[in-house]
C-alpha cells in the first residue's frame, strides 16, 4: 500500500544487471542491496527511477527527438497511420481522442504492441491482432523504435527478477508460463504546452492525461529532461512529482504486478499535467505477463499477507482489451 511518500527514490541497478544471469544471484550482496531498495520503493510508492540500467543515454535522445519529430508533421502526414479498431488499435491518435474516465486526454500519441498473429490467442486475442504502423516519415523510424523496444523488453525482464527476489521468490518467478513470452506495450506521447505556466491558468479537463493505474506488471517512462509534468498520487491524496532525472528511466508498478504481490504492492494513481509553453514529449514502453496469462496472488505471496487472497484470478489478454476498447474514440 503506498504510503504518503513525498519523493520518489532513485535505485542504481548496475549490480542487479551484472548478476542477472546467474541463477544464485540472490546471494550476492550487492544484487541483496538492490533488491531491498526495490522492495521498500514498491511497497511505499510503486514509483522509482533507475540509473546505471546500461541503455545509453544517447539512444533515450534519440527516440524523444525522432518521436518530436514525427508530431512536428502535418496533420494530414500523421493521419497517415491513423488508429482504429481494424488496425488492432495501433498507430496515431491526435489529441482528444485517448479517455481516461471519460475525459478526452490533452495529447497525441503513436500506440504500438507485440504484434499478434490471426488466430494465435482465439477470440481473446482478435481485438488485438495486427501489425504495428510505424510512418515512413521521420527516416529510420521503425528501426529505431524496435531497437529500444528490444533493450526495454530485456531491461524489464532483469528487473524483474529484483522484484520476483523482493518478493521472496526465485528470480524466475516472472517467467515461463507467467512471463515468459511477455507481451508489451509502447506509448509515444506528445502534450502541448500551454500559453501560461500559472497552474491556475489550466482548465480541469486540459490534464494531459488523467489519473490513472497502468495495465501490467512494470512500466519505463523515458521523459522529456526539460518539463516536470508527471506526478504520483501518495496515501494522503497529494500530487507528487516525479521530476527528469536525465539518463534515468522512470518506473512503476502495474495492475498485473499488484495482484502477484497480493497486494504487498500497490499500482500507484498518477496523471501528467503540462504547464509548461514547451511541447513535452514522453515515450512509455509497458512489461506486461503473456498475453493469455491467468494472473492470481503468488503462494508466497499470500503467506506473507494473512494466508488470504485478497484478489481474483484476473487474465491479462482481457484486461487489456476491456482497458483499450473503453480509451480510444473513433
Amino acid at each position: 500500500m503506498a504510503t504518503d511518500f513525498k519523493s520518489i527514490p532513485i535505485i542504481d541497478i548496475g549490480p542487479l544487471l551484472a548478476k542477472c544471469d546467474d541463477p544464485k544471484m540472490g546471494q550476492d550482496s550487492g544484487v541483496a542491496q538492490v533488491v531491498k531498495q526495490l522492495d521498500q520503493a514498491c511497497k511505499e510508492a510503486g514509483f522509482f527511477y533507475v540509473k546505471g540500467h546500461g541503455i545509453p543515454e544517447t539512444l533515450l535522445k534519440q527516440v524523444k527527438n525522432l518521436t518530436r519529430k514525427f508530431f512536428e508533421l502535418p496533420y494530414e502526414e500523421k493521419l497517415k497511420i491513423k488508429m482504429t479498431a481494424d488496425s488492432g488499435y495501433r498507430g496515431y491518435q491526435r489529441i482528444g481522442e485517448n479517455i481516461t474516465k471519460g475525459v478526452p486526454d490533452m495529447h497525441e500519441a503513436i500506440d504500438c504492441y507485440k504484434e499478434l498473429k490471426p488466430g494465435m490467442y482465439g477470440d481473446l486475442g482478435k481485438p488485438m491482432e495486427g501489425c504495428n504502423q510505424w510512418p515512413i516519415k521521420p527516416t529510420n523510424f521503425k528501426m529505431l523504435m524496435e531497437e529500444y523496444v528490444s533493450l526495454c523488453t530485456e531491461l524489464s525482464r532483469n528487473i524483474m527478477r529484483g522484484i520476483a527476489l523482493a518478493l521472496g521468490g526465485s528470480p524466475y518467478e516472472f517467467e515461463g508460463e507467467r512471463a515468459g513470452n511477455a507481451f508489451w506495450v509502447m506509448r509515444l506521447i506528445g502534450y502541448p504546452g500551454v500559453h501560461s505556466a500559472n497552474d491556475s491558468d489550466i482548465p480541469k479537463e486540459d490534464i494531459g492525461c488523467g489519473a490513472h493505474t497502468d495495465y501490467g506488471l512494470l512500466t519505463l517512462v523515458n521523459q522529456d529532461d526539460d518539463i516536470t509534468a508527471l506526478q504520483v498520487r501518495n496515501h494522503s491524496g497529494e500530487w507528487i512529482s516525479a521530476p527528469p532525472v536525465p539518463g534515468t528511466f522512470v518506473c512503476n508498478i502495474g495492475d498485473m504486478l499488484k495482484i502477484y504481490s497480493n497486494g504487498l504492492y500497490e499500482s500507484t494513481l498518477h496523471q501528467v499535467i503540462n504547464s509548461s509553453p514547451k511541447y513535452r514529449v514522453c515515450v512509455a514502453y509497458f512489461y506486461e505477463t503473456n498475453f493469455d496469462t491467468a494472473v492470481e496472488p503468488l503462494d508466497i505471496c499470500k503467506e506473507r499477507t494473512t494466508g488470504a487472497k485478497k484478489f481474483e484470478r484476473a487474465v491479462y489478454g482481457e484486461h487489456l482489451v476491456k482497458k483499450v476498447q473503453t480509451n480510444f474514440v473513433c
